[in-house]
């Protein structure tokens, strides 16, 4: 089974946020594990990220990803690591410097979120990548 880590800063309070982040995680059940883990702060992050063999930071001057690109890519990422995938999405100061500099960075918007809602947005666009892979209508 294809795992895939999603590292970032804080944890989601908000009832309404976690409510769609499960129902997503619930639909990507049978196709991929998520694992969320939660750094306190920059140190613990860098820490934790470091600890990846591949990871892909989040951050507004990343490379821009339409879904379709998005698909492909994550489905490539996970052939390159070993069906294992890390996303770093960063706190209300964005990521810390060394992962800014980090090759393997995107954007999924020009749009600032916040880390809470930047986690729905790529749960969500995980999910839709592998109804793009399957073919299914989702997308559409």
């Amino acid at each position: 089974m294809l795992k895939c880590k999603i590292i970032s800063i804080g944890k989601t309070r908000e009832t309404w946020l976690n409510t769609a982040i499960e129902e997503y995680q619930k639909r990507l059940r049978s196709t991929v594990q998520i694992e969320w883990i939660w750094a306190k702060d920059d140190q613990q992050l860098l820490a934790l990220v470091h600890q990846e063999p591949l990871f892909i930071c989040l951050d507004p001057l990343g490379k821009p990803l339409n879904s379709m690109q998005f698909a492909d890519y994550i489905m490539r990422k996970f052939e390159e690591g070993g069906s294992r995938l890390a996303f770093v999405i960063g706190g209300a100061d964005g990521l810390p410097i060394a992962l800014k500099q980090h090759k393997e960075a995107i954007s999924l918007s020009l749009l600032t979120f916040t880390h809470q809602i930047t986690r729905l947005i790529l749960i969500e666009q995980i999910y839709r990548g592998f109804e793009i892979a399957k073919g299914s209508e989702y997308h559409k």
